[in-house]
C-alpha cells in the first residue's frame, strides 16, 4: 500500500474513533477499563485521549502494513502524536484565553485539524530520505504517554489542565 493512501485512511479512521471515544466511557456504564482509553470528563487532558488512542492504535496496525519497510516509522508516529496533542493544547488555550470561553465548533475543528496535521507530519517523515535514528526513543515516548493517560485518569494532578471545566472535578 502507498504511504499517502495509508495516511488518508488513518486520518479518516482516527477522526471516527476519536469521536466515538468521547462517548464510550458513559456508554460503558463508566467502566474503569474503558476509562483508560476514553475521555472521562471535559478536561483538556482527557480530550487528548481522543487523538492519542486512535493514532496509537493506527500506528500499531500501520507498522504491519507500511512500517516494517521504513526506518523512520516509529519516529514519524511519535512526532505525529506530539504535534496533534500539542496543536489541540495550544489552540484551545490560545483561543479561550483571547475569547474568554470555549466553543464546541472550534474544539471539534481543532480535533480534526490536529489529526490531519499530525498525520501530515508523519507522512513527510515517512517519505523523507533522512534517517532520524530515534526509533527506540519514539517507542518509549509512546509507551510513556500511554501509561501517563492511565495513571492521570485515575489520579490526576490538581491543576487546570486536568480539571473538568463543567463539573470542577478531576479524573474519574
Amino acid at each position: 500500500m502507498k504511504i499517502k493512501t495509508w495516511q488518508i485512511i488513518v486520518v479518516i479512521i482516527c477522526i471516527i474513533l476519536g469521536t466515538l471515544l468521547h462517548f464510550t466511557y458513559d456508554w460503558s456504564g463508566r467502566n474503569l477499563l474503558v476509562s483508560l482509553f476514553s475521555a472521562v470528563n471535559e478536561s483538556t487532558w482527557e480530550h487528548l485521549k481522543l487523538v492519542f488512542m486512535p493514532m496509537t492504535l493506527m500506528a500499531i496496525i500501520g507498522f504491519f502494513i507500511i512500517g516494517r519497510k521504513n526506518k523512520n516509522y516509529w519516529t514519524s508516529q511519535a512526532l505525529a502524536i506530539i504535534v496533534a496533542m500539542g496543536f489541540i493544547t495550544v489552540f484551545f488555550y490560545t483561543y479561550t484565553g483571547i475569547i474568554g470561553t470555549n466553543y464546541a465548533i472550534l474544539d471539534i475543528s481543532s480535533f480534526i485539524i490536529s489529526i490531519i496535521l499530525g498525520e501530515y507530519v508523519a507522512y513527510q517523515i515517512l517519505i523523507s530520505k533522512t534517517d532520524y535514528k530515534a526509533e527506540i526513543i519514539s517507542i518509549v515516548l509512546i509507551i510513556s504517554l500511554l501509561l501517563s493517560f492511565a495513571v492521570y485518569t485515575i489520579n490526576p494532578p490538581k491543576i487546570q489542565y486536568f480539571k473538568d471545566p463543567t463539573t470542577g472535578k478531576y479524573g474519574i
